[in-house]
């Protein structure tokens, strides 16, 4: 696989790209919504609910912590995860400019 160009495209393509690129794991996507259900939650909780090993999620944790979609702060010998606010909605911002676009039909597809 070539090197991506990302110099070619806008800041907006680049940084869409990359929050995508985390999000496209459903593991990512279950950690999420569980945390959205619980309000908060500690690394051992997901352990328990998705079936995967302790690294596994401390992995998908840390990518989701990366583009700031999370944050964790420490209760005791654990890590309480919850949603970062601000972060959330400005993704939701983001991916609902970028849906919303009005698509133009084309006869020939």
């Amino acid at each position: 696989m070539g090197i991506t160009k990302t110099e070619i495209y806008t800041d907006e393509q680049n940084k869409l790209a990359s929050l995508l690129k985390v999000l496209a794991h459903p593991a990512r996507i279950a950690i999420l919504q569980y945390i959205i259900d619980q309000k908060a939650c500690i690394c051992n909780d997901l352990v328990d609910e998705l079936g995967l090993a302790q690294a596994t999620i401390s992995q998908h944790l840390k990518e989701l912590k990366s583009i700031g979609i999370i944050q964790g702060s420490i209760e005791g010998k654990s890590v309480c995860y919850c949603i970062e606010e601000k972060a959330w909605k400005q993704f939701q911002n983001e991916f609902n400019t970028f849906f919303n676009q009005d698509v133009k039909i084309n006869q020939c597809c």
